[in-house]
């Protein structure tokens, strides 16, 4: 297929031209659309952006990744699609190794539909977490790091675990990162370490850290934590960005201060998409209202009911450029968890999984693997 655009996104900026396509990227070809001759689909006025890419999201339309149901795995692909998600990470929380692993083997048996999105690799944050930041994680199952267990998830997801959260001051934590490092990467999060455990985190092999600000100790001057740790090191970092977890000001301060290395994230919740209420969260209850999950009864923050795309408007809506929300909601995702290679951007040889836009960054059509899914 051959798409024209006066606004692709090659590299880090847009561009006129044709992008020349099959199941994969086969190139690009810059100029005015009066240059070119044949078939081509006319995307004028819209941008043509890579698809993105949700690396930490648990749920959606009343499905989780952590209930290790194929229906629900359906439910969620097609949700994701259908937001402008070609990829993504089902994200587990912090549950005991059966619930695990039958996550586990319901991401490795299962089969997208043709207008759903793919499975990128699994995210599990935890179990190995602190107490202290767990956040609204189950403190019943919080686990000391165990790199038998990591092993034997892996295993059951016939190696589709991309990414682990978990808090390095743990009891045998910066001896599980030196291992679990060469396994997939190691995000660091729900965490109380400080500046010089963080450190030694990332120089034992973390190269992540999960939702930058929340469940970790706030940057200081004289106690930079992780936050300043994880500048130091050069790692990629995650930000909720639906405006409660994260004020629009730090969101420009993350930008600034991280760069090409911010992910934007949703960790969306099995309330996406659906009506105020209660529902179930890794053992516990959380309560969806006006627009903010928290955990029944309290007022903790349980993640987020935004789509990744919703992330990218309203961090574009905060200041941060178009091209910058772009690269963190695609190529830096892909990078964080060792699949940009494949995934992330319109280079050729890279998966056509392609999205366009309206100038109101509305999603107007989906293409995975070259493929239209919706439009």
């Amino acid at each position: 297929m051959r798409l024209y655009s006066d606004h692709v996104f090659i590299g880090s900026s847009f561009q006129s031209g044709v992008l020349e396509a099959d199941g994969k990227i086969r190139g690009f070809i810059p100029g005015k659309k009066t240059l070119f001759s044949g078939d081509f689909e006319d995307h004028s006025g819209e941008y043509l952006i890579p698809g993105l890419i949700d690396i930490h999201t648990h749920a959606a339309r009343g499905a989780d990744a952590s209930d290790g149901d194929m229906d629900g795995m359906t439910t969620m692909s097609r949700f994701y699609a259908e937001s402008g998600v070609t990829s993504w990470c089902p994200t587990t929380m912090t549950l005991k190794e059966p619930e695990l692993t039958k996550a586990c083997h319901t991401v490795r048996d299962f089969r997208r539909p043709s207008d759903g999105a793919k499975p990128a690799g699994i995210h599990l944050e935890g179990p190995f977490v602190s107490e202290a930041k767990r956040g609204a994680q189950n403190p019943e199952n919080i686990h000391v790091p165990d790199i038998g267990m990591l092993r034997r998830l892996i295993d059951a997801s016939d190696g589709k675990v991309s990414i682990i959260t978990m808090a390095p001051e743990t009891e045998g934590g910066i001896d599980f990162i030196r291992e679990a490092a060469k396994l997939c990467t190691v995000s660091v999060g729900h965490t109380t370490a400080d500046y010089d455990t963080a450190m030694r985190a990332f120089q034992a092999g973390a190269s992540h850290l999960t939702h930058l600000y929340n469940a970790m100790p706030p940057l200081h001057h004289r106690q930079p934590g992780t936050i300043g740790a994880a500048f130091d090191a050069g790692a990629t970092v995650e930000l909720i960005c639906d405006g409660m977890h994260v004020h629009p000001s730090a969101v420009r301060i993350a930008e600034r201060l991280f760069g090409r290395n911010l992910c934007l994230i949703s960790d969306s919740l099995r309330c996406t998409g659906m009506p105020e209420g209660d529902y179930p969260f890794g053992g516990q209850m959380i309560t969806l209202k006006r627009g903010k999950a928290v955990l029944k009864g309290t007022d903790t923050l349980a993640g987020s009911v935004i789509s990744l795309m919703d992330g990218v408007r309203r961090a574009v809506s905060f200041g941060i450029p178009l091209t910058e929300a772009v690269l963190a909601a695609t190529l830096t995702p892909a990078r964080a968890i060792r699949k940009d290679g494949e995934i992330g951007s319109l280079a050729a040889g890279r998966c056509a999984d392609i999205v366009a836009l309206d100038r109101d960054l509305n999603v107007q059509k989906v293409w995975i693997d070259g493929k239209p899914i919706s439009g």
